[in-house]
């Protein structure tokens, strides 16, 4: 019965949208690896994308539960997000979203 409430249970993702000064993306990436290098609990993967030829990107965090999000801030990500703040042309926007549908590529099986 556990397998089937762990199918019906979905993951959460936080999502960020943000811009950064010129010239500051590469080192808001660095950032952005060392704070998610921290996580444990409940992390589920991160991707951080960035708009083609811009200072514009979205950082997706993937999680079991929001509490779990809650539970893996810590000083060190305090610290790293204090750092990262004054590289953004302005505040980002962020949101919290239950994943309802999750598509993986199908894996091949050799006969």
């Amino acid at each position: 019965m556990s397998d089937f409430m762990d199918f019906l249970r979905h993951k959460y993702a936080y999502v960020a949208r943000g811009e950064f000064k010129p010239g500051k993306f590469d080192e808001a990436k660095e950032l952005f690896d060392r704070a998610i290098a921290t996580y444990t609990q409940g992390f589920e993967g991160a991707y951080l994308l960035q708009e083609p030829d811009t200072d514009r990107g979205i950082a997706v965090i993937f999680w079991d539960t929001p509490e779990d999000m809650d539970a893996n801030r810590n000083e060190t990500v305090e610290e790293i997000l204090a750092q990262m703040s004054h590289l953004f042309a302005k505040p980002p926007e962020t949101a919290f979203y239950e994943v309802s549908s999750e598509i993986h590529k199908p894996v091949a099986v050799e006969a």
